[in-house]
């Protein structure tokens, strides 16, 4: 009996559903065929895409060859691409996966099953393990910091950001506008939901070494320090009156410090000595209420935001049952 048959609920879904798998590739030709050829044989009804950015060696003849539905994405950076798919790839699931074959597809079917039963928007595979190596040390101790201040930031509980290994519902895909350009992407996806109070669940699966020859294009540092920006930046975007408010605390005690000699001036004396100080207080506690003043309105701007994209996704909802019940 083969895996599938063994899973009546996964069977189901997968009669039922337009399932895509979506690959984004950068110079994959060691490994490529192979997670291709895998996924095809463990979803026989999916759509297998590679999506080649740019490159330089046989990864696009070689996904072909496997039976995958090449796409050329010119716009180099994984942020980039997976933008391009959404655009690109229409199915009811999409299963995002890494080319570099470190990912079991295997799993693939757990996946989907805890993204039907418990009507999750996006699942994501937790990865149990990393290599050895040194710098997957540092990438799994970056992994957890961001973990630590996105679960912190937006009270939640979450533990792999970074995975690339994710399955997501059709309303999340269509409702998601997406700005990242490289390995923030992950970041941002995450983020997305989290601010559209989406369901997020995780779910592990076993995470292993390249194969040898296969080379990370992930930067420790670099992409290390972009993903902390990009957080800072959505963080901005999706949370403004926490953002606002934080700045406006800081500059209100600095408004305190810069004060406190002009206040005893006048206090000691009735007269102000300290003029310079008593002007740069002025100008701070001025700039502390207009920064809180600017988080109370982008934080309105933001509920109606949320308000249409979510009048959006029932509109979505609807539309798509009326098809599937056309279709029927």
């Amino acid at each position: 009996m083969s895996e599938i048959d063994s899973r009546p609920d996964t069977k189901n879904i997968l009669q039922e559903k337009r399932i895509a798998v979506i690959l984004p590739c950068f110079n994959e030709e060691i490994t490529v065929a192979r997670v291709v050829r895998e996924f095809k044989e463990a979803l026989p009804s999916a759509l297998v895409y590679v999506f080649d950015n740019n490159s330089t060696d046989k990864t696009a003849e070689l996904a072909e060859k496997a039976g995958a539905i090449v796409v050329r994405s010119p716009r180099q950076g994984k942020g980039n691409v997976v933008r391009h798919m959404f655009d690109e790839v229409g199915a009811d699931i999409y299963i995002m996966c890494d080319g570099d074959d470190t990912y079991p597809v295997g799993a693939v079917h757990n996946l989907i099953e805890l993204l039907d039963s418990s009507r999750a928007d996006m699942v994501v595979g937790l990865r149990e393990s990393y290599a050895s190596s040194s710098p997957r040390r540092f990438h799994a101790f970056g992994n957890r910091l961001v973990a630590m201040l996105i679960s912190k930031l937006f009270n939640t509980k979450l533990t792999d950001i970074l995975s690339g290994y994710r399955i997501f519902s059709n309303d999340f895909v269509e409702s998601v506008s997406l700005t990242s350009t490289g390995f923030e992407i992950e970041t941002e996806l995450t983020l997305q939901a989290l601010s559209r109070n989406l369901i997020i669940k995780e779910l592990p699966v076993q995470y292993t070494q390249r194969p040898a020859g296969s080379t990370s294009k992930l930067n420790t540092f670099s992409d290390g320090y972009r993903i902390l920006k990009s957080i800072l930046i959505l963080f901005k975007d999706y949370k403004p009156l926490i953002f606002f408010s934080g700045i406006s605390f800081l500059l209100l005690m600095a408004t305190a410090l810069a004060g406190i000699f002009p206040v005893l001036d006048y206090l000691r004396f009735q007269y102000v000595y300290h003029i310079p100080l008593a002007v740069l207080a002025a100008g701070l506690g001025i700039l502390s209420t207009l920064t809180f003043s600017v988080g109370l309105i982008l934080d309105t701007v933001l509920k109606y935001h949320k308000e249409s994209a979510e009048s959006f996704r029932r509109v979505l909802r609807q539309k798509n049952k009326y098809y599937r019940n056309e279709e029927k």
